[in-house]
């Protein structure tokens, strides 16, 4: 007989954001049976196994403990929307590359497609749940596309974004700094609203969980990672003008960061921001600004962009300035390829475009990461034998010319650099984009060191 559940939700999308969220609901909600579906056999087959297709901390005790009991996972979608009373849309939402909108607007066509297929599956009552980053006004497209026909008022469409940074999303969902729900303005609207409410407060605090109307709760969805991403790039200019003029950005930022109204988080300079959000999230704010007629609000918040893509380039000429002009046949350890540290997702990883403007220069690389060297390997290859991809930092770093640290994994700040200088060829160049090791130290053992935001220290 199977087991009788208060509530049965439904995640359709198994990737970053739906499979942490689901198992953490099902986690704290062991009287709901939460079911997570993706049409990606493999996909949901790791989730199955115990090598979950994504690596977030906490997160494969939480699935081992909750799978099985009340947390599922699978590809019958159809069957599933049919049992949900409550469904959570997390599928992809990319930048278009092609029609209008181009390289700004999001491609909402997954989109879409799942609520053509809620609509022909549903046959009770359903509360759609938006959790995809999505364009203001998207709620209202998909409720139009719900009510078709004879399914008109079965369906109840709430925004609610999430809010995770990769590397600390357990954290993140257990503990959130607010949980946001947006929902019309009706009776209806309210109620199914208040029914989202009820799961979060089983362990959520009541006075983090804010409520407003759905147009809002869209908007500072994007409006929150255009403001992070905003501090990332203005840090880095800084940043910029501190190794021209002496200054320490180290210093600068810890000066700043102690303004009560500034605060600290989010002005560490490098290399620049990564991962699906920030910048997918940006250009669609900037399409939302140029439809709108804002096209001075619009440039502003693309020189956000335009500052991202700036500092990479400016990594990569920094560290052909530096070694005598050519990269050519030169050996470069990368130490790390996700685009921060604790996960093993690289989309829009910086290191995606410093590795292959590397390449363009002729050089050849040793890449090593914790996590996310398979997922390196499937976005550079092997370049016709001039990229390796290895395990163990000591050895990518033997006989190479230069060392450039990509993302903040603990790792690099504690590994032995005298060992490794021993290893390199010499001159041995450390191009510091994270500003993770003690540049005083990797200068005195004999490295010509190369941070951001601070003169470069070298023997020459």
């Amino acid at each position: 007989m199977e087991r009788k559940f208060d509530k049965r939700i439904l995640c359709i999308g198994a990737g970053y954001v739906g499979g942490p969220t689901m198992s953490v609901i099902a986690s704290k909600c062991p009287h709901y049976k939460v079911t997570v579906a993706d049409i990606d056999t493999e996909k949901i087959a790791a989730w199955n196994s115990d090598k979950l297709p994504i690596y977030e901390p906490g997160l494969k005790e939480i699935v081992m403990e909750a799978r099985g009991k009340n947390l599922f996972f699978t590809t019958q979608i159809d069957e599933a929307i049919k049992e949900a009373e409550v469904i959570f849309v997390s599928v992809n939402t990319p930048t278009k590359t092609g029609g209008v909108g181009a390289g700004m607007a999001s491609d909402l066509r997954y989109w879409e497609n799942t609520a053509r297929r809620i609509r022909a599956n549903a046959d009770s009552p359903k509360i759609i749940v938006e959790k995809s980053t999505v364009p203001v006004k998207t709620a209202e497209a998909m409720e139009r596309i719900l009510s078709v026909g004879d399914k008109q008022g079965m369906f109840e469409v709430l925004s609610n974004p999430e809010f995770l940074a990769e590397g600390t999303a357990i954290k993140d969902l257990e503990n959130p700094d607010r949980v946001l729900i947006g929902a019309k303005e009706t009776d209806s609207g309210k109620k199914a609203g208040d029914i989202l409410v009820e799961i979060y407060a089983n362990w959520v605090p009541r006075e983090k969980i804010i409520t407003s109307n759905i147009w809002s709760s869209e908007m500072a969805k994007l409006a929150s990672n255009a403001f992070l991403a905003q501090r990332v790039s203005s840090i880095n200019t800084i940043a910029n003008l501190c190794e021209r003029s002496g200054a320490n950005i180290r210093e600068v930022s810890r000066a700043v960061g102690m303004d009560h109204r500034i605060g600290p988080y989010f002005l560490n300079a490098g290399i620049g921001f990564g991962g699906s959000c920030f910048k997918k999230d940006i250009l669609s704010l900037v399409y939302l600004c140029r439809e709108a007629g804002a096209n001075q609000e619009a440039d502003y918040w693309e020189s956000v962009v335009r500052i991202n893509e700036h500092q990479k380039n400016r990594f990569v000429r920094r560290m052909v300035s530096a070694m005598f002009n050519s990269m050519a046949e030169k050996r470069i350890a990368i130490f790390g390829f996700a685009f921060k540290p604790d996960t093993c997702d690289i989309r829009e990883a910086p290191a995606i475009t410093i590795t292959r403007r590397l390449l363009a220069e002729g050089a050849n690389l040793a890449i090593t990461d914790p996590k996310a060297l398979e997922e390196a390997r499937r976005a550079i290859g092997d370049q016709d034998g001039h990229v390796e991809y290895i395990d163990d930092p000591y050895k990518a770093a033997e006989k190479s010319h230069a060392i450039a640290v990509l993302t903040e994994w603990k790792i690099y700040g504690e590994l032995d650099y005298k060992r490794i200088y021993g290893s390199m060829e010499k001159p041995a160049f450390f191009f510091d984009g994270r500003n993770v090791v003690d540049h005083k130290a990797l200068f005195d053992i004999g490295f010509n060191v190369y941070p951001v935001g601070m003169p470069a220290l070298t023997h020459f």
